[in-house]
């Protein structure tokens, strides 16, 4: 296999240390691929470059013919400002050709629009400033980014146990202990295997799009989703929006990935993320499942956002169970 060819753009935030955007590209080469930078020059106001300057870079990844991946150099915030000016068919017929357009947090939004407009698949995986740029690769994604790079879907494993820390000092993976009023904390039933498109990625970048011609209309979804810095009763209130904007009715799974990095407060009186999970699987009526790793931590998953998808409960009682997807 020749080397893998990877364009990086930055359509998003600023990048926060130059010398950490050339570590990760120094260790992309490591691995064998051969990396080239459309990173604008100079950052523009809290911005990688201009809005011009980051369109342009997505569309010169999008034209060219020696690519195999795109990736981001880093997330933050920026692509809302460009979706309305991104050449969609320009960037589906990439995909067509066999570039693998790679990102997640702020890159939620190009991934959900390019499957609305276009029915396009890309996929939600690492970043290259905090994945490979900030001390070695974590060895589970980077076993993971390995299979994306051999041209396979990875297929993810966890075990989701309803008991483990809810994330709440920042630290943990975003499962959610049982709190006061937290009933219903055994999983759902569901039958041995579902199968459904796989979409989702930051849920505020998700709920950012309810009511907009980005927003995918997917039935019979597995939808999963993440966040950072974000209290659990914001959580609920955007799960919540995209509930009665119709869109988690349409779906036959919810996957809940790592939601890190918040702060109890002194009147949450038990209310954490279990509870959010818990009121979300009662609203519904289908599994809700915790534990899927994804989101703003350094063990992640690589998922294909469009891609067919199979759940499959591998095994487990009412304190853990195994969980498989896999492309189908």
């Amino acid at each position: 296999m020749s080397a893998p060819r990877i364009d990086v753009i930055a359509p998003s935030g600023a990048l926060l240390s130059a010398a950490g955007f050339g570590a990760g590209v120094a260790r992309l080469e490591a691995l064998g691929c051969r990396v080239r930078s459309r990173v604008p020059g100079s950052p523009w106001l809290r911005f990688a470059g201009s809005d011009d300057a980051r369109l342009a870079q997505v569309h010169d990844a999008a034209r060219a013919d020696d690519v195999d991946l795109v990736m981001i150099a880093r997330g933050g915030y920026g692509l809302s400002r460009l979706l309305d000016r991104i050449d969609w068919p320009l960037v589906a017929r990439s995909v067509a050709r066999g570039v693998r357009w790679v990102g997640f947090s702020d890159f939620t939004v190009f991934q959900l629009a390019l499957l609305a407009g276009t029915g396009a698949a890309s996929w939600a995986g690492p970043a290259v400033c905090g994945d490979f740029g900030a001390g070695e690769p974590e060895p589970y994604m980077l076993a993971q980014f390995a299979e994306l790079l051999q041209g396979r879907a990875p297929v993810v494993e966890w075990a989701a146990d309803p008991r483990a820390g809810d994330g709440g000092d920042g630290a943990g993976d975003g499962l959610g202990a049982a709190g006061p009023g937290a009933a219903g904390l055994v999983l759902p039933a569901m039958p041995a295997a579902i199968e459904g498109t796989l979409w989702g990625g930051n849920l505020a970048m998700l709920a950012s799009l309810a009511g907009t011609p980005w927003m995918p209309a997917v039935d019979g979804g597995i939808l999963f989703v993440e966040d950072v810095a974000e209290h659990p009763y914001r959580v609920e209130r955007m799960l919540l929006q995209l509930l009665h904007a119709g869109v988690l009715g349409r779906q036959k799974a919810i996957l809940l990935g790592a939601f890190t990095e918040w702060r109890p407060a002194p009147h949450d009186n038990g209310f954490d993320l279990s509870t959010v999970r818990a009121h979300l699987a009662d609203r519904l009526g289908i599994p809700v499942v915790p534990g899927l790793p994804f989101g703003h931590v350094r063990r992640r998953a690589v998922l294909g956002v469009g891609l067919r998808y199979r759940l499959e409960r591998m095994s487990g009682d009412v304190g853990a169970a195994a969980f498989r997807l896999s492309a189908a």
